[in-house]
C-alpha cells in the first residue's frame, strides 16, 4: 500500500507531464515499478495524453505479411521461427510464389505488404531487391514495409557495399518504410544473452538514423518480458526518444511482449515466462508518457490477444495494427492469437470503448 505522500507525489509528477514536463529515465523507472492500484493513475494520465495528441480514433491498416523464408544464419534465443538448412520445417519461397502472394494481397485490397524472413544463407543485396521488385510488379501502388537494420547490415556484408547504399537500393526497388525490428532490447549486455549474433546497439542506431536520412522512415519497437530489467527497458526507450528528436523518422512505436513457450531462451531457463498483464499495461502507458515526440502507439493483437488489446487502447495506445492475413513469427514462438484479424472484430472492440475505428495507410493518412 502506498502512503498518502507517495500518491500525492505521483499525482504531482503526472500533472507535470500533462503540462509539458519531459519524464527523466529515473522517473520512468519509478513508474514502471509501481505494482498497486496507483498504476491506474498512470494509465489515466496516458490515456488523457493520447486523447490530446491523437483524438479518440482507433486506427488500423489493411496489410498482409509475406513470410519469404524461415532459413536463418542466426540463432536468436527468443525465436521459434528460424530453421537451418536440412530442417524438415525449413522453407523458401521463390520469386513466382512471392509474386503470387503479392497478387493475392492486392486482390484483398491491402494498402501495405510487409516482408518477414530469416537471414537466409544465400541472400545478398540482389536477393532482397528481386523480392521487392517482384512485389512491386504484382502489387503496384501498394506500400512495401520491409527489412530491418539487421537485414540491411547483412545485405551490405554479403554484397560488399555500405549500409547507406543498401538503403538507397531498397528505396529504389520500391520499399516505402523500414521495419524497426531487430531492436529487441537496445542494451548490449542483454543482447549478448538474447541475440549475440545480431548487430550491436550502436550499429542498430546508426542504420536507423541512416534510413531516416535517405527518406525511409521506420517503425520503432521494443521486445520486453524476457531477461531484461526495468532500467534496460527505459534505456531502450530513451534511445528511441533521442533518435526521434534528431530525425523525426519513426512513424509509430510498437511494444512487442515476449512470447515464451517455443523459444530456446525460455526452454534453457534464461528467460521468464513473458510479461504480466500489469507490465503490458504499463509498457503502453509509460511509453505514451515518456515518448513525448511520438504520435502513434500501436498495441499488438498478435502478442497480447484481443482482451488485452482493449486494455492497451485504454492505456495510451491509438492503433490496433493490421489484418496481417499471414503470421509465423509469434505463432512459432507459441502465440495462440491466429493469423488474421477481421476488421469486424476491431469494430466490436472500438465500439465497446465508444471510439471510432478508422482505416489508415502506413503513413497514418486515412483511407
Amino acid at each position: 500500500m502506498r502512503t498518502v505522500t507517495e500518491i500525492h507525489d505521483l499525482k504531482t509528477l503526472l500533472d507535470d507531464v500533462s503540462e509539458g514536463h519531459r519524464l527523466t529515465c529515473d522517473e520512468a523507472v519509478r513508474l514502471f515499478k509501481i505494482k498497486d492500484r496507483s498504476s491506474f493513475l498512470i494509465v489515466a494520465a496516458a490515456d488523457a495524453l493520447r486523447e490530446e495528441k491523437c483524438g479518440d480514433a482507433i486506427t488500423w491498416v489493411r496489410n498482409q505479411n509475406i513470410n519469404c523464408s524461415n532459413l536463418c544464419v542466426n540463432t536468436c534465443g527468443f525465436c521459434g521461427f528460424s530453421c537451418k538448412p536440412g530442417d524438415p520445417q525449413a522453407y523458401e519461397l521463390n520469386l513466382d510464389e512471392i509474386g503470387q502472394k503479392a497478387a493475392l494481397a492486392a486482390s484483398r485490397g491491402v494498402t501495405e505488404i510487409c516482408t518477414v524472413s530469416g537471414l537466409h544463407p544465400a541472400y545478398d543485396l540482389n536477393s532482397y531487391l528481386s523480392m521487392y521488385e517482384t512485389i512491386k510488379h504484382h502489387a503496384p501502388g501498394i506500400h512495401i514495409h520491409a527489412s530491418n537494420p539487421m537485414e540491411v547490415a547483412y545485405a551490405a556484408t554479403k554484397s560488399g557495399c555500405t549500409t547507406r547504399e543498401v538503403l538507397e537500393a531498397f528505396r529504389g526497388a520500391g520499399v516505402g518504410t523500414l521495419c524497426g525490428t531487430a531492436a529487441e532490447i537496445l542494451v548490449d549486455d542483454v543482447r549478448q544473452t538474447t541475440c549475440p549474433e545480431k548487430i550491436s546497439t550502436d550499429e542498430w542506431i546508426r542504420i536507423i538514423r541512416e534510413s531516416h536520412e535517405v527518406g525511409l522512415f521506420s517503425t520503432a519497437t521494443i521486445m520486453y518480458g524476457h531477461c531484461e530489467s526495468v532500467k534496460d527497458q527505459v534505456a531502450h526507450l530513451d534511445i528511441l526518444r533521442n533518435i526521434q528528436d534528431e530525425t523525426h523518422g519513426f512513424t509509430e512505436f510498437v511494444p512487442l511482449s515476449f512470447i515464451h513457450p517455443g523459444t530456446p531462451l525460455y526452454k534453457k531457463g534464461e528467460a521468464r515466462p513473458g510479461a504480466t498483464g500489469r507490465e503490458d499495461m504499463l509498457m503502453i502507458a509509460v511509453s505514451r508518457l515518456f515518448l513525448d515526440n511520438f504520435t502513434n502507439i500501436q498495441v499488438s493483437w498478435v502478442k497480447l490477444g484481443l482482451k488485452m488489446v482493449q486494455i492497451g487502447l485504454m492505456s495510451g495506445a491509438n492503433d490496433i495494427g493490421g489484418t496481417l492475413y499471414e503470421e509465423s513469427i509469434s505463432s512459432s514462438a507459441g502465440a495462440k492469437t491466429g493469423e488474421f484479424l477481421d476488421p469486424k472484430e476491431m469494430q466490436y472492440i472500438a465500439g465497446d470503448l465508444g471510439r471510432p475505428l478508422i482505416e489508415r495507410r502506413t503513413d497514418y493518412s486515412p483511407v
